[in-house]
């Protein structure tokens, strides 16, 4: 129960946090683009959080963890944290004042790009019950690499990229569009940082690096 709750307030808390950073500039509830995307990012997130309290109570749990013990990590969470705030903000702003109004395709593509990174994030959480919203190892973890980790080494941190910068499409706003493309940047500190620690603390893991060459993007890093 206690579990239960922690969930449900992070999740209503979630909600209302985004609600407010994207419905107060605009001033208006007719921001119909805001609507779709908390339909888009909390229906899902609210079914996903019902059934991992039910079939795996422990991941739910290192998925509201969000005490950094790294100090690289806390401040890849700060700018992140900007990264949304700024974001939101100026989404708002961009209906409220009509700055740059995109055509309804945009919003479409982005919407798709939202729900099949939705899905990859899903296929990642299946594959990997150890994943942690913080870096660190778990007691007698074990070493992943079937699935989509056999392609890339984190595949999760790709599913968010393509979540996060479809975001603004969904918003109908290329200048958030702009300040969420920190994003990749921000991710690739974090990469670097998690495999250090993984190197040292995750048994396996430099001959996985040896097996699996890209980090990130097939082919590419």
């Amino acid at each position: 129960m206690k579990l239960f709750f922690e969930a449900l307030f992070k999740f209503l808390l979630g909600v209302l946090i985004v609600s407010i950073l994207l419905f107060v500039p605009a001033g208006s509830l007719r921001y119909y683009n805001a609507w779709l995307l908390l339909s888009l990012l909390f229906i899902p997130m609210f079914l996903s959080g019902i059934f991992l309290m039910i079939k795996n109570p422990s991941l739910l749990k290192r998925r509201l963890e969000n005490k950094e013990k790294e100090i690289e990590q806390k401040y890849v969470l700060l700018y992140s944290s900007l990264m949304f705030i700024l974001g939101f903000v100026i989404s708002g702003l961009n209906f409220r004042y009509k700055w740059i109004i995109l055509d309804d395709i945009v919003v479409y593509i982005g919407s798709f790009i939202f729900i099949i990174s939705y899905i990859l994030y899903a296929l990642v959480l299946k594959e990997n019950t150890y994943l942690n919203r913080t870096i660190k190892v778990e007691k007698n973890q074990e070493l992943i690499s079937t699935g989509l980790y056999g392609i890339v080494r984190h595949p999760m941190y790709l599913s968010t990229i393509l979540l996060f910068l479809s975001m603004p499409l969904i918003l109908n706003s290329i200048l958030s569009f702009v300040v969420f493309l920190i994003y990749p940047f921000i991710i690739v500190k974090r990469i670097n940082n998690e495999e250090m620690v993984l190197e040292k603390e995750l048994s396996g893991y430099i001959e996985y690096e040896k097996k699996v060459k890209y980090k990130l993007i097939p082919f590419i890093w």
